[in-house]
């Protein structure tokens, strides 16, 4: 998923920021986001391993995963050909 934010937005945003949690406040702020996104990805790779180690304890069939990967690409690439033009218009 893409995010299509300008230059100047982000330069917006960023003022906002400063403005609302000052400056000395910007890196404490970032090394949370930081730890948080860590360990959101530490999770959620911990929770895929202990899937799939169950599902070949039961003798399940593995791929399935890779399956269901396909079919999310599938559609997520007829989203953005339905909404390319649309993004193309503005």
């Amino acid at each position: 998923m893409a995010l299509f934010i300008s230059g100047g937005e982000i330069v917006v945003i960023m003022l906002i920021v400063v403005m609302v949690f000052g400056a000395d406040k910007i890196p404490e702020i970032a090394r949370g986001l930081g730890k948080g996104m860590r360990q959101l990805k530490d999770a959620t790779n911990e929770i895929k391993h202990e899937i799939q180690k169950s599902a070949e304890d039961s003798g399940l069939d593995t791929n399935i995963a890779g399956d269901v990967q396909k079919e999310i690409n599938k559609v997520k690439e007829d989203i953005e050909d339905m909404s390319g033009p649309i993004k193309r218009q503005h």
